[in-house]
């Protein structure tokens, strides 16, 4: 799937996209969680880069934690940038965010962030050289010794054990049984579209792109979560 399909998707579902995802709320509170032991030793005035913000889940969790780090909101999905607003709105932070629909690219190399978030995003970035590229450009936007945190979808395709885990992850997903067809399609799917890897290659894909030797702090089913220091 191609960044613009990837946007326009997104972009559609910006509206009931909590709804959406409602059952997996455990795994991204449990993330959240740990997010903030992560990121215990960033100023009290932090200022963070949510790259693939959404709804802003994440901003609004770390935004109750830490009432005065600032954050800035990057989506490329103009619809999920607006739904963050409303919820930063809403929650009575929004004047410590900025927000910003685009890519990281359109952002200043100015190393202005201590920290950086980037959420189910590289998954869908299928090149390895490409989601180096794209882990890089987060880095330079980093000061140095700057935290990212990031989870992807990871597991090794070719393992015995990755049938059934994908199986079993379906199911956590539907909230109901699937049959084997549809398991099928779904397998397809993530091998068309979600670059799904072994978790040690996508840590070593981040390490290529500037970072200290990357720490898997979390994982739940086959979302993986890990945290590294900008070199």
């Amino acid at each position: 799937m191609q960044q613009h399909e990837l946007d326009t998707l997104f972009d559609q579902q910006a509206a009931g996209y909590d709804a959406q995802w409602a059952r997996m709320a455990p795994i991204r509170e449990s993330l959240h969680f740990l997010l903030e032991t992560v990121f215990a030793d960033l100023p009290e005035d932090a200022r963070l880069l949510c790259v693939g913000a959404g709804t802003g889940a994440e901003i609004a969790h770390l935004a109750r934690r830490f009432p005065r780090w600032r954050f800035l909101a990057l989506d490329p999905a103009p619809g999920m940038i607006e739904a963050c607003r409303a919820r930063a709105e809403s929650d009575g932070f929004a004047e410590r965010c900025e927000f910003h629909a685009g890519l990281v690219e359109t952002l200043p190399e100015d190393a202005a962030f201590d920290g950086a978030t980037c959420f189910l995003v590289s998954q869908f970035l299928l090149d390895p050289a490409e989601r180096t590229a794209f882990f890089a450009a987060i880095g330079r936007r980093l000061r140095k010794g700057g935290t990212l945190a990031w989870a992807d979808l990871a597991w090794d395709t070719s393992a015995p054990d990755y049938r059934a885990m994908l199986q079993l992850w379906m199911r956590t997903m539907s909230g109901a049984g699937l049959d084997n067809e549809a398991i099928e399609r779904m397998r397809a799917n993530y091998a068309r579209d979600v670059a799904i890897l072994p978790p040690d290659r996508v840590a070593a894909l981040v390490a290529d792109a500037g970072f200290e030797t990357p720490l898997r702090f979390h994982q739940a089913g086959m979302i993986h979560g890990w945290c590294a220091r900008r070199v």
